[in-house]
Order: structure tokens, then sequence, then C-alpha cells
């Protein structure tokens, strides 16, 4: 049996290089049903629980973190490359090297079958890529995908603060490396390496991301949408970053 857990099961984001035994979640009130920012990790955590319970030699729980790619309509990483496929200069997020986790669903669903055939159990992280990325890196490698004339602009992440443009909603991939969540975006996911968890290459995600948006109904193609900044939205800060240095 085979959960699909989330690295949101982790109560504290703190320590770089967290593993599958890092402390988890819990909740005030044990019965609640209802999903929420708050109730999340703790729900994931007590259903880990249920389904070793239920199959104590035979379950396998993988954490995966933020899943992206093709026929992902949230826009939590679709974003990027629709807004670097357009061109023009580009509002980029915090510090060049920034840290920045996730994993192409087509990767972690082949692993997933992969983990299931072979019959194995235990808990997993898995997210990607197979070796740390900065959010410079994976800019500048989405933009390696496309032909489009693209700048980026670098706003540290007090201005944007400052501006109310927030990390991982409006900045999507990306989250402001505080103390509290130094180690966010550094999940040790090793032992799922070394089980067989591969990583396709980033441009390949990018390009098939953005293939994919472009033949959708003009209607459903939603983003920047509870993800990601408008047009307009990021032409505001950009003026407002190169007014305040220039």
């Amino acid at each position: 049996y085979l959960y699909v857990s989330s690295i949101s099961v982790f109560s504290d984001f703190s320590a770089v290089g967290m593993d599958e035994s890092g402390p988890l979640a819990t909740l005030e009130d044990p019965t609640a049903e209802e999903i929420t920012g708050q109730t999340y990790g703790g729900m994931k955590a007590l259903s880990e629980r249920e389904a070793q319970s239920a199959f104590p030699d035979r379950a396998i729980v993988v954490r995966p973190g933020l899943i992206v790619g093709p026929r992902d309509p949230t826009g939590r990483f679709t974003y990027w490359p629709v807004r670097i496929f357009q061109g023009g200069e580009v509002l980029a997020p915090g510090n060049h090297t920034d840290p920045v986790q996730f994993v192409d669903a087509r990767d972690l669903a082949q692993w997933m079958v992969r983990l299931l055939e072979e019959e194995r159990s235990g808990v997993y992280n898995a997210t990607g890529p197979g070796s740390p990325l900065t959010i410079a890196e994976m800019l500048y490698g989405i933009r390696a995908a496309t032909s489009a004339d693209v700048s980026f602009t670098w706003v540290p992440a007090s201005f944007l603060a400052e501006h109310e443009v927030r990390g991982w909603q409006h900045m999507p991939v990306w989250m402001p490396p505080s103390d509290e969540m130094a180690g966010f975006a550094r999940i040790d996911c090793s032992k799922a390496i070394a089980d067989g968890l591969t990583f396709r290459p980033l441009a390949d995600t990018a390009r098939d991301t953005g293939t994919w948006y472009d033949a959708l109904p003009a209607e459903q193609q939603n983003v920047p949408g509870n993800f990601g900044v408008a047009t307009e939205r990021e032409t505001e800060v950009l003026t407002a970053w190169h007014a305040r240095e220039g």
C-alpha cells in the first residue's frame, strides 16, 4: 500500500538537510476534518500512521514537496515557464543563491509504481532535483528552453515584502530562507534517490509545461491565477525597484 503524503508533515523547517526522521506536525484536535494551512500537515501525519498501522510491513509513505509539470493548473511552477517564455524583463525574487526544490509529476509517478512493483516499504522524502538547485539556476534553466529575449531583475526579499509580494504565492517555488524556514527547500531526499528516484532535465519539464499550457483553451489559461503576479503588478514592482536604485 502506497500513501502519498507531503513534506508538510514536518513541524519544523529550521533544520537544513532534514531526513525522514524529522519531527512531525500534530493536531490540537485530532478529530478535526476541515483542511486548512494549520491542519493539513497534522492530518497528513495522522494519515501516515493509519497506513502504517493497517499495513505494518507493507506500507510505503512518500512525502513529495512541490509537484510540477504538464497538467498542473495551480500555477505553482507553471507561472515561471509561461512568464519566461513571454520574454522581456522578468521580476526575479530574493538572492540568486536561495534554494528551491520540486519534482516533475511524471518522475514521481514512475518511481512510485516501481516501489510498488518491487514491494518496498518505509518512508521516503521525495522531492528534487537530484542535487541542490538555486532559484537563479532554476530561472536561467527555464530560460534555456526558449529563444525569447529574456532578462531577469533580482529584487531582494525585503523590498518584495514592502510591496506585499510574497514568496511561494506571488513568486512561486521560492521561499525566503529565513531562520525558521532555512530547511524548507533543503529536504534530504537521498534515501529516495538511492532507491531509484530519478529526475528529468529542468528544460524538459519547463518546455513540456509551456507546450501543455499553450494548447489549453484561452478560458483555461489562468496563469497567474492563485499563484504568480499579473503583468501590471510585476511592472509596478519593477518600476518601484528601479526608482529606488536609480
